[in-house]
């Protein structure tokens, strides 16, 4: 996914002074505290050993990856970090089988999957939240309405026309053209698909058929792309497309999307704010997994979605160990100040106490 060359720079300039502020903080098998982070005794980049880490998974991720390492490395020039995408299933996947240091998810293993998982002990850190787009392309419609039981009628095909009666009467006014819907989704293993399907589940629970999975079996007549910039490409060129894209990649792609109807009864728009409102409500279980749709509250956007870095306790490697307690601690703690400029949405301070003590239990 490629974000606007200067929306990253700005945000890559401010989290690098975080970074750079950070450095001479740390302390070993320590995270960063708000008071270390405002430090100015530090004036050059930390250094240590050696150590390059590579890591795959969740492409709603994959613009926080981006800056936090770009901001990251600056501070620590001795390591190197590979963040390649490729969605949550390929994230898990890959870190299960070892062929990466860390994985990042947007939805968590299935028990019969934890066993299959090679390097032993790991944990959940929960990472951000953020907001998950119902994305259309439509002339002339520039504001629109959904509820879910709405949602869930177009994208398992039993709505196919734009100016359908449910539409309409979701959108009081709105003058919506005779134009057929094209509906796009995830060709690839996703977190998105697992959270999107989640929220129909639980908030359509009348309409929707198709389940909760990181893969679905869509419809014949529907098209498929991959990643979340997929998605998005799908919906930019074609006219009647709709399709759910993270926020980051809808703005990138200067889409426009719908309000989306929450749990009490208000359309509410996808922000970084309204993500982050549904965070207040979660119930976190024991391994910090967590359940973030059709969250309670007038503010909160109702498509919202965590998502989580997963890393071994106690890696094989000690220098790539110390990396990995480096970085993960910067995500969870200076890293959360860059979330909101690129669309996301930061944990909630209870969340980010849990996710700090999870780091602390890396061996490094």
């Amino acid at each position: 996914m490629k974000l606007q060359a200067a929306r990253i720079a700005q945000v890559i300039t401010l989290g690098t002074l975080g970074a750079l502020s950070l450095v001479g903080c740390y302390k070993k098998d320590q995270p960063a505290t708000p008071a270390a982070t405002g430090s100015a005794q530090a004036t050059a980049p930390a250094t240590g050993g050696n150590a390059t880490l590579n890591a795959s998974g969740s492409t709603f991720q994959k613009a926080f990856q981006e800056v936090a390492i770009e901001s990251f490395t600056k501070a620590n020039s001795t390591i190197k970090i590979n963040y390649g995408g490729g969605g949550s299933g390929k994230g898990r996947q890959d870190f299960a089988d070892m062929v990466t240091d860390f994985g990042c998810t947007d939805g968590a293993y299935k028990d019969e999957e934890k066993a299959k998982v090679k390097g032993g002990e790991f944990v959940y850190v929960p990472i951000l939240l953020g907001a998950i787009t119902v994305s259309y392309n439509i002339d002339g419609v520039d504001k629109l309405q959904l509820s879910a039981d709405t949602i869930a009628k177009i994208f398992q095909r039993d709505i196919k026309k734009w100016n359908d009666a449910a539409i309409a009467a979701d959108n009081p006014g709105v003058t919506l053209p005779d134009l057929d819907i094209v509906v796009a989704h995830r060709s690839d293993g996703s977190g998105t698909t697992q959270q999107f399907t989640l929220f129909l589940t639980n908030a359509a629970t009348s309409s929707w058929k198709l389940k909760s999975a990181s893969t679905i079996e869509w419809p014949a007549d529907t098209q498929a792309g991959n990643g979340n910039g997929g998605v998005a490409q799908i919906v930019k060129s074609t006219k009647g497309a709709i399709g759910y894209v993270d926020l980051p990649d809808a703005k990138a792609s200067g889409l426009k999307y719908a309000s989306v109807k929450n749990a009490s009864g208000k359309f509410i728009e996808p922000s970084s704010a309204s993500a982050q409102a549904a965070g207040d409500g979660i119930e976190v279980q024991a391994d910090l997994t967590f359940v973030a749709v059709n969250a309670k509250g007038d503010a909160t956007y109702p498509i919202t979605m965590p998502s989580w870095c997963i890393v071994y306790t106690k890696p094989a490697d000690k220098a790539k160990g110390a990396a990995l307690k480096r970085y993960f601690n910067f995500m969870v703690t200076d890293a959360q100040k860059m979330a909101p400029e690129i669309d996301y949405a930061p944990l909630p301070k209870t969340l980010q106490d849990k996710a700090i003590a999870a780091v602390a239990k890396i061996e490094g």
